[in-house]
């Protein structure tokens, strides 16, 4: 469950609150007892950075290392797209 965070639009008061995704947002706030709470966005609390780790993950034998063969193929057309794309002179032949 996500945690949310909130601010009270009548008297400046701050919280978070532990709810489901599917709940309603919260209306009163419990420092003023008004209607004035709104929901703030806010970043993730966690983020999913690294090398891969999921490559590894719940994987047996050969289905271990599918992104090192991936990029074996890839570095192979990129360098056939980079020797294609080099611009000739016209007319600087002889």
């Amino acid at each position: 469950m996500p945690i949310y965070e909130y601010e009270c639009k009548a008297c400046g008061h701050r919280m978070e609150k532990l709810q489901k995704i599917s709940a309603d947002p919260l209306k009163e706030c419990p420092a003023c007892q008004r209607d004035g709470l709104e929901r703030l966005v806010s970043a993730a609390g966690f983020r999913l950075a690294g090398g891969g780790w999921y490559e590894t993950d719940f994987k047996t034998g050969s289905k271990k290392n599918l992104a090192a063969d991936g990029q074996t193929t890839s570095s192979a057309t990129g360098s056939k797209n980079e020797s294609s794309s080099t611009p000739t002179k016209k007319g600087a032949a002889a």
